[in-house]
């Protein structure tokens, strides 16, 4: 397979996931030098998920992130449409389900919070997407993202730009059976809209009270906002 483009044509970018899908987190760990455990950790303490609660892990790949909020007590779904990864997680023992971001198969206000982690700069239409989701969380339900994004230091800025995600396409060529996936994962992440712009896309697809946390020096960002309640 050549390697996907930004253009994200759905279609290439899950035989990608497929591809890599058995090394993933092995690959990710290395490349990150293990602050993926930490930002999941920070993740799942946004996200609060309680007891009884209803939690939609999208893109969630082999199910790492959906495991870590399921030890909330609350239910959570692992989706994603890259069959090779749910394949590959299905020792994790949380439910799982093959599903499209841009069409969900739920009913509306089925969750009471909806999360991505790394996921979201791979769908096709950020804000269709966003849509999307908010038609599946209840009024008042939570969304949380993870997700790469831009140092506002411009020293570290310059050095992630020019060397971090330099060295993240070489360290995939030795932790990867398909190397040319970390280069467009690499390129994704450089392509990507920094928090200001991503926190107006979420409102503008029509959620409320979007912030913000930098984690390690703002190279990812964890976004939350709220579906806004019945009047």
């Amino acid at each position: 397979m050549s390697r996907a483009d930004l253009d994200k044509d759905p279609h290439e970018v899950a035989a990608m996931f497929d591809g890599v899908a058995a090394g993933y987190d092995r690959a990710n760990s290395f490349m990150t030098f293990g602050f993926d455990r930490r930002w999941r950790t920070t993740t799942s303490r946004v996200l609060d998920a309680r007891p009884g609660e209803k939690v939609l892990d999208l893109a969630a790949g082999t199910g790492v992130s959906t495991s870590e909020y399921a030890r909330s007590g609350a239910w959570c779904l692992a989706a994603d449409f890259s069959l090779g990864m749910l394949r590959s997680g299905k020792h994790r023992g949380v439910p799982m389900v093959a599903a499209d971001a841009l069409r969900l198969p739920f009913a509306d206000d089925s969750f009471d919070a909806a999360t991505i982690s790394f996921g979201i700069r791979n769908f096709v239409d950020t804000k269709e997407a966003l849509v999307e989701i908010l038609r599946v969380v209840r009024p008042g339900g939570r969304l949380v993202i993870l997700e790469a994004s831009t140092p506002p230091f411009p020293p570290i800025r310059f050095l992630y730009r020019k060397f971090l995600l330099r060295a993240m396409t070489l360290l995939g060529r030795f932790t990867s059976t398909n190397p040319e996936a970390y280069a467009y994962l690499a390129e994704s992440m450089a392509a990507w809209p920094d928090q200001r712009r991503l926190a107006e896309t979420i409102a503008a697809a029509g959620w409320r009270s979007v912030e913000w946390l930098n984690l390690t020096f703002g190279v990812v960002a964890i976004h939350r906002a709220i579906k806004p309640p019945l009047d």
